[in-house]
């Protein structure tokens, strides 16, 4: 029997298949178009082809496949728990650790350590790589991330991540200083025309929207908090580095130089708001800033 079907109203316009992998954060766009091949996703009751035009406002109905079988080990790798119940995990993730199997990192990652914890107790719509993830930080970011353990609490977490209801707040050191206490950018991300590997900012890409605030500032470095409107592969990073303000560390975008001790950039996500799936309680979670990331700040005389 598959998963029970459910709704999606588009909020950005675009092909049918790369709408509903923006949708489903997680879900590639080769999987969204099996789905559409496979009738899985209609408009008013007719299937949609992969290249259909889709607009803000139109309704769709997604119905998943039945989760394959997950092929993954279960490892025993400590797992720093911050909330957990039987619907979600929030686990405050280290710097170095992958979130999901890749080329290169077959296992060690957050979800073979999930596997083992969760005791195969995680949802299955993204695929057998990547059971439970409905977000990710990148391996360098350390701190919170949450995991679905059903299907159910997946696709309504899928949908505050659509409807920007999923709040998440992080911390960041970034070279210069700022001429405001605060601001927002706002700058479409898509992939970058000659380096897979990266993001940059482009006309053609998706709408991608920073909060960021000033903490402290001295000698020409800063402490600031991020707040993501969207959630964008590498979105913090891209965007600092597109008004000038690269993240510390983060030679892939802008900085100059490594930082002695820092695996990459300096970042941080340390807040975490959501909706609780089952009880509809507006849930927040933290993870206060880590010994390295506070040994950073005083090295660059910060607070």
């Amino acid at each position: 029997m598959n998963p029970p079907s459910f709704p999606l109203t588009v909020t950005e316009p675009g092909r049918a298949d790369a709408v509903i992998s923006a949708a489903l954060d997680g879900l590639t766009r080769s999987a969204a178009q099996r789905w559409l091949e496979e009738g899985r996703v209609t408009q008013n009751g007719k299937a949609l082809k992969k290249n259909a035009r889709l607009q803000p406002g139109d309704e769709l109905l997604l119905t998943p496949p039945q989760p394959a079988p997950v092929d993954l080990i279960p490892q025993d790798i400590p797992l720093d728990v911050v909330y957990e119940d039987d619907d979600v995990i929030v686990v405050n993730k280290p710097v170095g650790m992958v979130v999901h199997p890749a080329p290169g990192h077959p296992d060690g990652t957050l979800v073979n350590a999930l596997l083992y914890h969760c005791k195969n107790s995680l949802s299955g719509i993204n695929g057998e790589l990547r059971p439970g993830i409905v977000h990710r930080i990148d391996r360098d970011t350390s701190g919170l991330l949450i995991a679905a353990k059903n299907d159910r609490a997946h696709l309504s977490l899928a949908a505050q991540l659509q409807d920007h209801s999923l709040y998440r707040l992080y911390h960041g050191a970034a070279v210069g200083t700022f001429r405001e206490d605060s601001g927002a950018i706002s700058a479409p991300i898509a992939r970058h025309k000659t380096d897979r590997k990266r993001m940059a900012v482009a006309p053609e890409g998706r709408e991608a929207v920073t909060h960021w605030q000033v903490v402290d500032a001295q000698n020409g470095y800063t402490h600031l908090t991020c707040r993501l409107e969207t959630g964008r592969t590498h979105q913090i990073r891209v965007h600092m580095a597109h008004i000038g303000h690269p993240l510390l560390g983060d030679t892939v975008y802008g900085a100059k130089k490594p930082v002695p001790g820092l695996a990459g950039q300096c970042l941080h996500a340390a807040r975490l708001t959501f909706t609780h799936p089952a009880t509809g309680e507006r849930l927040t979670v933290e993870a206060p800033l880590p010994d390295w990331f506070r040994g950073i700040l005083r090295r660059y005389g910060l607070q």
